[in-house]
């Protein structure tokens, strides 16, 4: 087995990523907030909400690797590196950025080409909803992620 054997997934996508390359039985645990796939929500220990979570639960847990989202856990991940315990934050935006991020993701937990063929799929549904509705109008969105902390 190559990568961590124990890891934390304090978002939702990281924890969605194990089980469909099928090493679910890394995940150690997850969030509250996760809500796909639904067995995991059912299977593992939810050992935090979004923007905290039980540090002690977690260095029970002994996990090798904690896999966050967001500069909006900045302060989680920080407690849990002065706790000792190995952290990976990614702060992805675009879609170009979320691949990139589940290429590296995959690429740790040995699973890089699983990850791939992923990817090379979700790509080729992405360009066929551009294909179906390029020549459609386009309707004008706002969309707003993360928190005022004004």
């Amino acid at each position: 087995m190559i990568g961590p054997k124990r890891i934390i997934c304090l978002t939702e996508e990281t924890t969605e990523l194990f089980y469909l390359l099928g090493i679910e039985e890394r995940i150690v645990g997850i969030s509250a907030y996760t809500v796909r796939p639904l067995r995991a929500k059912k299977e593992k220990p939810k050992i935090s909400a979004f923007i905290n979570g039980n540090i002690k639960r977690i260095k029970e847990l002994k996990p090798d690797l904690v896999i966050g989202f967001s500069d909006i856990q900045s302060d989680l991940a920080k407690n849990l590196i002065a706790e000792g315990l190995n952290v990976l934050v990614t702060n992805q935006r675009t879609i170009l950025e979320i691949f990139d991020t589940l290429s590296l993701l995959g690429s740790i937990v040995g699973k890089g080409n699983e990850t791939q063929k992923l990817i090379e799929g979700w790509k080729r549904k992405l360009d066929e909803i551009e294909r179906v509705y390029s020549s459609k109008s386009q309707p004008s969105v706002f969309f707003k992620n993360g928190m005022n902390r004004s």
